[in-house]
């Protein structure tokens, strides 16, 4: 019985020394330093009431994202030039799709307008010089209002047949004299005007605007003063221009909308390219933690959140 016990004695010893042995492997640095209370991150050793001594984290190289920071000057200068291009390039993908749509739609538009425009002003311009003559116009001011004494004969062109359009059987000079000669005569108080040339943006408009000139259109009485009913046809002919001014003013509108859709598009590129930055960045580096008596360096991800 002495022997056995003996025995178990021995293997006990042994084993005890073996656990010492193992406490202090070759591969652990030996604390040398002042304890403190700082937390390894190791919980079998923080909550083992060991005290250990606080360790700064050693970062490693920058990572991708840091090294890939967008510059909020070129992504304002992209979206200058085309709207969603400096959003595409902060890798605000959804932003940059609705503001590439909304330039392409506007321009759309603002086009669609203009020719809607054009197709009207050529409808108008036809209507007018198929429906308002200006032999007629010159005719009823030379009978009602031409100052007596003054020679108008050369105003409307005798030697042009009457087969020509009325345009080209009116001398422009002498017709705008004989409408200056009235203007001064008491009863032409609504000659406020000359007849532009013919062709030209200013003859469409005044045609259409002024009763002077309502006896030109083909509906027009065979007697008119200041204050009567106007031409059907003028007031139908002012509404068709009316309506191609207001297709033309809606494709200005667009056009308008295009180029603040550049500068909110501008604007929203600089601050997404700076919310780029201050996204969620990882680093990587080392730190050492405490373990059974000396030190482990031990990797470490960090991420952070901010320029």
């Amino acid at each position: 019985m002495n022997s056995q016990i003996s025995i178990v004695l021995l293997a006990l010893a042994a084993c005890s020394l073996s656990a010492h042995a193992g406490e202090n492997p070759s591969s652990v640095v030996l604390r040398h330093d002042a304890p403190g209370t700082a937390l390894s991150g190791n919980a079998r050793i923080d909550f083992s009431g060991v005290p250990v001594s606080p360790v700064p984290f050693q970062e490693g190289p920058p990572d991708a994202s840091q090294a890939s920071r967008k510059s909020p000057w070129l992504a304002g200068g992209l979206s200058l030039v085309v709207p969603g291009a400096g959003e595409f390039y902060s890798e605000s993908y959804l932003k940059s799709a609705v503001f590439l749509a909304a330039e392409a739609a506007l321009w759309v538009l603002a086009y669609t307008y203009d020719r809607k425009g054009d197709r009207q002003t050529d409808f108008f311009q036809n209507y007018a010089n198929a429906h308002w003559s200006v032999v007629n116009y010159a005719q009823y001011a030379l009978t009602h209002y031409a100052p007596s004494g003054g020679d108008y004969s050369r105003v409307i062109l005798a030697s042009v047949p009457a087969t020509y359009p009325p345009w080209m059987r009116v001398n422009w000079a002498e017709l705008n004299r004989m409408e200056s000669d009235i203007a001064l005569t008491a009863a032409g108080q609504y000659y406020s005007h000359q007849l532009p040339q013919y062709n030209t943006q200013q003859y469409y408009e005044l045609i259409g605007k002024y009763p002077q000139f309502n006896q030109g259109w083909d509906d027009a009485p065979p007697s008119f003063n200041y204050g009567n009913q106007l031409s059907a046809e003028l007031l139908y002919y002012s509404g068709q221009r009316g309506q191609a001014n207001t297709y033309y003013t809606t494709a200005s509108t667009y056009v308008a909308i295009v180029l603040l859709n550049h500068v909110v598009s501008t604007v929203d590129a600089v601050l997404s390219a700076g919310s780029y930055n201050r996204g969620l960045h990882a680093s990587v580096g080392s730190q050492r933690v405490p373990a059974y008596g000396g030190y482990a360096n031990v990797p470490v991800l960090r991420f952070s959140w901010g320029l």
